[in-house]
C-alpha cells in the first residue's frame, strides 16, 4: 500500500460532470484529486448527440427551469469556448403527419427566444419554400413548412478535456487510469482506496463527489457505512455515422413510427444520426447498439431523406441516467439529483442524470453542496468567467469535428 495522500474533494468520474465539478471545486480553492478508471470521456461524454442546447422538446413538459438553465448554460460556452461550441442551424420540418402543427412550433420557439433573452440567435425563421431544395436532399414531397432556429454543437470529448485542463491549470489533480475499490464515511471525513499505476492507494478527502455516470450506483455499491442507491435505469441511445455532411445545418424531426425526435446532423465530414431510447441493464462497459436500433434510425432517415446514402460507417451507444418511472424514457425529468449520505453535513454527492449542457451548472450546484461541509474560503475565480480551449490528447477520434 503506497503512502496515503489528502485533498479535500475527490471526483470519481472523468466525464463532463465530473471534470465540471473538479474544475469548479478547483476554481473554489479546494485542494482536489479526481478518480477516472479508463480515460477522459471514455463513456457517454464521447457518446452523445454533440449539442449544447437549451432542449426545445422540454417546454412540452413544462420543464421550464431546466430549458432556462440550459439556454443560458450554452450562452455562456459559446463565449467561453468559441473553438469547441459553435452556433448551428436547425431545421424543423412540417409534414401532414407532423403532431407538431406550424403554430405551435411557432409558439414554442417564441417561448424559447424570450427564454434565451432575445438575442440574435434566439430568432427563428420560416424558410422560403424556393430554398427547399437546397436543404440537402429533405423530402419535399407533402412539405408544408420548414423552420429555421439556433442551438449548438459541440465536440463532446474535446470538450471535456478542456475543462480538466482548466481544472489542471487551477491545481486540480488527475489520477488515470485509477480504479476506485473502496469509500469509507467517517464523521471526519473519507477513507478511498484505489489503484493507480498497479499500485493501491488511500487517499482521505473531506468530501467525496460520485460523477460516474451509469457506473455511478456501482460506486455506491463500494460505500461504506452503506448509501441507499436511487432508482434509476440506464438508458441506451444510438448514434449512427453516415458518408457525407449535412451542410445546411441539422434537422429536428418528428419520426412517423412513434412522434420521437431523432437529429441529423454534420459531423466532421460525415452525418451523424441518432437517437434512441433502450433501457440497459447489463455492464455499462457493454452497451452496443442493437441491430432493432439501426433498423428503427435508418428507417426515419431513408423517410426523410430518400436520396442519401444509408451506408453506415460507424454506430456507437451511450448511456443515459433516467429516473425509473412509467413511460417512455423520451417522456421523463432530465432534472439532475444530487443524493447525499447527511443532509446537514455531507461527505458524500452522488450526480445522477444532468445534461452536457449544463455540466458547469450542475457542478456549481455540487458545490454548493459540499460547502456545508467544506470551510468557507475566497475563490480563486468563477467558473462563468473562465475560458475553454482545444486540448491535443491521443485518441484516434481527436479533432473530428473542428471549427
Amino acid at each position: 500500500m503506497a503512502a496515503s495522500e489528502s485533498c479535500e474533494v475527490l471526483v470519481v468520474g472523468g466525464g463532463i460532470h465530473g471534470v465540471g465539478v473538479a474544475q469548479a471545486a478547483a476554481a473554489a480553492g479546494y485542494q482536489t484529486i479526481l478518480l477516472e478508471k479508463t480515460a477522459l470521456a471514455a463513456g457517454t461524454s464521447c457518446r452523445s448527440s454533440k449539442l449544447v442546447h437549451g432542449g426545445l422538446r422540454y417546454l412540452e413538459s413544462r420543464q421550464f427551469s431546466l430549458v432556462r438553465e440550459s439556454l443560458r448554460e450554452r450562452a455562456l460556452l459559446i463565449r467561453l469556448a468559441p473553438k469547441l461550441v459553435r452556433w448551428q442551424k436547425f431545421f424543423l420540418p412540417v409534414y401532414p403527419t407532423t403532431s407538431r402543427r406550424p403554430w405551435l412550433l411557432r409558439t414554442g420557439l417564441s417561448l424559447y427566444a424570450v427564454m434565451a433573452g432575445w438575442d440574435p440567435h434566439s430568432l427563428f425563421r420560416t424558410v422560403p419554400r424556393k430554398d427547399w431544395e437546397g436543404l440537402d436532399g429533405l423530402k419535399t414531397d407533402q412539405l408544408q413548412s420548414v423552420l429555421q432556429y439556433w442551438d449548438g454543437q459541440t465536440d463532446d470529448a474535446a470538450l471535456t478535456h478542456a475543462v480538466m485542463q482548466s481544472a489542471q491549470e487551477l491545481g486540480a489533480e488527475l489520477r488515470c487510469p485509477a480504479s476506485c475499490h473502496a469509500v469509507e464515511i467517517a464523521e471526519d471525513g473519507c477513507l478511498i482506496r484505489y489503484e493507480y499505476q498497479q499500485e493501491l492507494r488511500e487517499c482521505r478527502a473531506a468530501t467525496v463527489v460520485n460523477a460516474a455516470g451509469p457506473w455511478a450506483n456501482a460506486v455506491l455499491a463500494r460505500v461504506t457505512p452503506e448509501v441507499p442507491s436511487m432508482p434509476v435505469e440506464n438508458v441506451q441511445g444510438t448514434h449512427l455515422e453516415l458518408p457525407g455532411p449535412v451542410d445546411q445545418g441539422c434537422y429536428y424531426l418528428e419520426m412517423p413510427i412513434d412522434r420521437r425526435a431523432v437529429f441529423v446532423m454534420p459531423w466532421g465530414q460525415r452525418t451523424l444520426l441518432g437517437t434512441t431510447e433502450h433501457v440497459y441493464t447489463g455492464d455499462p462497459a457493454h452497451a452496443k447498439p442493437l441491430d432493432v436500433e439501426r433498423e428503427y434510425l435508418l428507417a426515419g432517415y431513408r423517410h426523410f431523406f430518400p436520396n442519401r446514402s444509408r451506408e453506415v460507417l460507424d454506430a456507437w451507444t451511450g448511456l443515459r441516467v433516467l429516473p425509473t418511472g412509467g413511460g417512455k424514457a423520451f417522456g421523463r425529468s432530465r432534472e439532475t439529483q444530487l443524493p447525499v449520505d447527511n443532509q446537514r453535513r455531507p461527505r458524500l454527492v452522488t450526480v445522477f442524470g444532468g445534461k452536457l449542457t449544463s455540466y458547469r451548472a450542475t457542478a456549481e450546484k455540487v458545490m454548493g453542496v459540499l460547502q456545508r461541509t467544506l470551510d468557507r474560503r475566497p475563490p480563486r475565480c468563477s467558473t462563468a468567467e473562465l475560458p475553454l480551449a482545444p486540448v491535443d490528447w491521443p485518441d484516434e477520434k481527436a479533432g473530428i469535428w473542428t471549427i
